[in-house]
């Protein structure tokens, strides 16, 4: 895909991890205001160095959004165009690590959407036999086993979940569903996780959960339970401080395992070596490090561009929120978070189980395949519909993540990992020689460890 001033003496507690909003900061000089950006300031994570960090923040004339101390970031808001520069010069500079931009375009929530799946006509009389996607991937034979357990809950990090439909309805949990869109800044409004110009959250919530209720289709998980974490916003983007968000209240909130069918924007390959790139990859990095020490297993898409993940050339498509530069990249710049360590990466694949030609694909950049190519699952307002994209193909792999856990309560992260990875079917490259196919049957670039396999996986 592809893809609130306060003073300084109140801080609104969000979270017993020690999210914290806060505020508006003065501005610093009579020069002329520029664009009103967002930015990330990593510090050292401890509560010390984050409120000195804000203090930092305030006096360069920004607010401080959200302050994730477990973390060492934080988000800040400001229209100071030397922000980077002068939040250095502080009393509390010495406390930043780096600072930088998490967008190009001036902070704008609303536009067209970046989804970059496309539906077709709804199904009107949906059955679970036209869902060839598991029987590929083994999740009907895998149901004689488990649907999973409603103790295991499941994060649609996406654009937002019709929690109204039919066939959602009966595993959606709203008291963890939550809307990140509005800067990074959690909304707890009732229905802020629903989608308003997007249908991709819910048709991927289908393919994870859809409910064993006699009606429309079946999920990969359809015994577990589901939240809307909504980091889409309705122009489409993805930005940092909402994936952020996202994946720290996904952890917060006790869920097993999130889905990511999505690349953070406005880049496509975030560069370390690049300032604010760099500082942005750096704290998107520490947030799922994070998550996965609580106990959040990331599944992702691998994406859509049809690229060698391995061996990174050129991105010519960033920043895709105001005018794209063509520019030469390295294998340090990352498509996130789908490359960063510890999150399944997952490729696309067709009925006939080859890749599917959008699919990007990398030698040791692929975890697993799993179906992607005209999937069946739910649409808002009760409909439902094929949709395209290694975005379809992650759920199949977070929903297998999910039976895991409900067949092994007490695994971690690692230990769902290392299942989908050594019960994946192994998958050679095509039999017409494809010179970008490399590796082996076992392990290669297109497939990974292979197809994911749910049989297998819940029963070994």
């Amino acid at each position: 895909m592809s893809r609130t001033p306060r003073p300084r003496r109140l801080a609104a507690v969000l979270s017993a991890a020690a999210l914290v909003s806060v505020s508006l900061g003065a501005t610093t000089s009579a020069q002329a205001a520029g664009p009103l950006m967002n930015y990330v300031v990593n510090t050292k994570a401890t509560p010390g160095h984050v409120r000195k960090t804000e203090d930092a923040v305030k006096d360069a004339g920004g607010k401080v959004l959200v302050s994730y101390q477990q973390l060492g970031v934080v988000i800040a808001q400001s229209t100071n165009p030397d922000f980077r520069t002068d939040i250095r010069a502080t009393h509390n500079g010495r406390e930043v690590e780096s600072v930088g931009a998490t967008r190009t375009a001036a902070v704008s929530e609303g536009g067209q959407n970046a989804l970059d799946e496309n539906t077709a006509t709804p199904v009107a009389d949906p059955r679970e036999g036209e869902q060839w996607d598991m029987q590929q991937i083994k999740a009907d034979q895998a149901h004689a086993i488990t649907d999973g357990s409603r103790s295991v809950l499941v994060g649609i990090n996406d654009s937002g979940v019709d929690d109204n439909h039919p066939d959602l309805a009966p595993n959606f949990d709203a008291a963890d569903s939550v809307s990140c869109v509005n800067n990074g800044v959690p909304d707890r409004t009732v229905g802020a996780w629903r989608p308003t110009t997007s249908s991709h959250g819910t048709h991927v919530a289908g393919t994870v959960a859809a409910a064993r209720n006699g009606i429309g289709i079946v999920g990969v998980a359809p015994g577990v339970r589901i939240a809307s974490v909504k980091v889409v916003n309705d122009a489409g983007f993805i930005y940092p401080e909402y994936s952020i968000c996202g994946i720290v209240w996904a952890a917060e909130h006790h869920m097993a395992v999130t889905n990511h069918s999505y690349f953070i924007d406005p880049f496509e390959f975030w560069c370390k070596d690049n300032g604010d790139q760099g500082a942005v990859q750096e704290a998107v990095r520490r947030a799922y490090a994070w998550a996965t020490g609580q106990g959040t297993l990331s599944v992702a898409a691998a994406g859509n561009s049809n690229y060698d993940l391995a061996n990174k050339t050129t991105d010519n498509g960033s920043p895709n929120d105001s005018t794209a530069t063509p520019r030469t990249i390295n294998n340090n710049c990352l498509d996130m978070p789908t490359e960063l360590p510890g999150v399944i990466t997952v490729a696309s694949t067709t009925r006939t189980g080859a890749r599917s030609s959008f699919s990007n694909f990398g030698l040791n950049k692929i975890d697993v395949a799993a179906p992607g190519s005209s999937i069946l699952s739910t649409l808002p307002g009760g409909g439902y519909g094929l949709m395209s994209g290694t975005s379809m193909a992650s759920p199949h792999v977070t929903g297998i993540a999910a039976l895991i856990k409900s067949a092994h309560p007490s695994w971690g992260p690692r230990e769902i990992e290392r299942a989908l990875q050594l019960e994946a079917d192994d998958t050679a490259c095509p039999t017409t020689p494809d010179p970008r196919c490399t590796g082996t049957t076992a392990n290669n670039s297109f497939y990974g460890e292979g197809i994911a396999d749910a049989l297998d996986a819940v029963t070994r």
